[in-house]
């Protein structure tokens, strides 16, 4: 359900922002609308969280006690792509996309590895992440649509990626 709400959360900060950026919007109320549609998403459903939480706590205990090299790569995964953003700025989603690629995708490898929790759900969400990279640049460097809307475009990527490893965990 975690990535159930992501999805959401992401889809409706995305759809509103990009209202709002239409509308030109300052960068700060951008900022506040994609910290209530997270505050919204989560704080609705922050009953049903509990025992979501509960499960990702252990999980972090278990990475606890995974090698150090192993803690390195994932958080090389996670942290690397979100970094390099600071350093070209204008591929931002194309970072984004490849930091959730790789973050999930090589949390669910360790994961597996060294704790026996087969998440398919998270690596679901890796796998199509990397994915909507091709997608994306598609959109960003066809005539017809303009960077904005590209960037609007990865942003739901993200979300339906986050959508289908959360129904996947649902259904399972």
């Amino acid at each position: 359900m975690l990535f159930i709400y992501i999805a959401v959360a992401i889809a409706g900060g995305a759809i509103f922002s990009e209202i709002a950026t239409n509308i030109h919007v300052s960068i700060y109320g951008i900022a506040l609308i994609w910290l209530a549609s997270f505050i919204v998403t989560f704080g609705v459903n922050h009953r049903r969280l509990k025992g979501i939480l509960f499960n990702v706590r252990v999980r972090m205990k278990n990475s606890m006690n995974w090698p150090l090299g192993a803690k390195i790569v994932n958080g090389l995964c996670w942290a690397a792509p979100f970094a390099s953003i600071g350093l070209l700025p204008s591929l931002y989603q194309y970072f984004i996309l490849i930091g959730i690629g790789s973050g999930n995708l090589s949390t669910y490898l360790l994961l597996k590895r060294y704790s026996r929790i087969k998440n398919i759900g998270q690596m679901l969400v890796g796998a199509i992440s990397f994915a909507s990279i091709p997608i994306s640049i598609w959109f960003d460097t066809t005539l017809i649509f303009n960077h904005d809307l590209a960037v609007f475009v990865s942003r739901i990527l993200i979300s339906v990626a986050y959508g289908v490893g959360g129904v996947y965990a649902v259904l399972k």
